[in-house]
């Protein structure tokens, strides 16, 4: 009876949980399953941002920092305007939009939800020039607007709900069995779930980003190159698809490519 109670209350925490899932991704209309209160995942960035920048150096290069923060508000106006045109206005109400260079040769950005938006130094060779930027921080943009941090950690509650509740379900079952299904389990999330949810999160952010970098005037066609130099600083360094928190490197090219097209029409407006 006591193992039918525990097994009954996590089903239906689960239940109460995919109940609450019920946004739908900006462009795609991609449903998404994002539970996390918008106020806490808000107050979690904020405070984890003004975290990173008290412990890292911002760029001195008064240029390449006001490009970067030039090409920030360029596709920030370009989102919010997608989102007023679409009477979504509503959902960047407390967003506080913040664009920084960091003095560092890690080839790399992040946007952060609600705004807070990072670029590497160490990015500004590959991406070139102002457009090649516009790529980069069109697309972490669009990691934080299609809200893919909720959705991340969101199902890692999921994960850890549904442990819990497998533990629960192998209760007098031997050592060997209990892990044995527990690394299935593991297994079968992360390469199952976890890792392709992540892939599609990074397809989904080429392709709304392709929207916003056209909307804000430039040239999506850029996009190509700059993922193919992309490619060329990995040196090797790459795991099968499968395995990856990001598609391969001829996958996204292709599915750009593929993109490109409707990204056109907001570029020709």
């Amino acid at each position: 009876m006591i193992f039918q109670k525990k097994y009954i209350s996590y089903f239906l925490i689960l239940i109460s949980l995919f109940s609450l899932s019920c946004s739908s991704v900006p462009i795609t209309g991609r449903k998404q399953m994002s539970f996390i209160p918008n106020a806490t995942m808000l107050t979690m960035s904020i405070q984890q941002y003004d975290e990173f920048l008290k412990s890292n150096k911002l760029s001195n290069n008064q240029e390449q920092t006001e490009m970067v923060k030039r090409v920030g508000r360029n596709i920030q106006e370009a989102v919010e305007q997608y989102f007023a045109q679409n009477n979504m206005s509503q959902e960047l109400k407390d967003y506080a939009w913040e664009f920084n260079l960091i003095e560092s040769e890690d080839v790399n950005a992040w946007a952060m939800p609600g705004g807070k938006v990072v670029v590497y130094t160490g990015i500004l060779p590959v991406a070139q020039d102002e457009t090649g930027l516009a790529v980069v921080m069109g697309h972490e943009v669009a990691h934080a607007v299609a809200k893919h941090g909720n959705e991340r950690m969101s199902q890692e509650v999921i994960y850890q709900i549904g442990g819990t509740a497998l533990s629960a379900l192998t209760e007098g079952q031997s050592e060997m069995a209990k892990q044995a299904i527990s690394a299935a389990y593991g297994y079968g999330a992360q390469y199952g779930v976890l890792l392709p949810y992540s892939r599609l999160h990074e397809s989904e952010a080429d392709h709304l980003g392709l929207i916003f970098m056209a909307m804000a005037g430039y040239d999506p066609n850029a996009a190509v190159d700059f993922w193919r130099r992309m490619s060329e600083t990995k040196e090797g360094k790459t795991v099968p698809e499968f395995m990856s928190t990001h598609p391969s490197d001829e996958t996204r090219i292709r599915k750009i490519k593929e993109m490109i097209p409707e990204a056109m029409q907001y570029y020709n407006q």
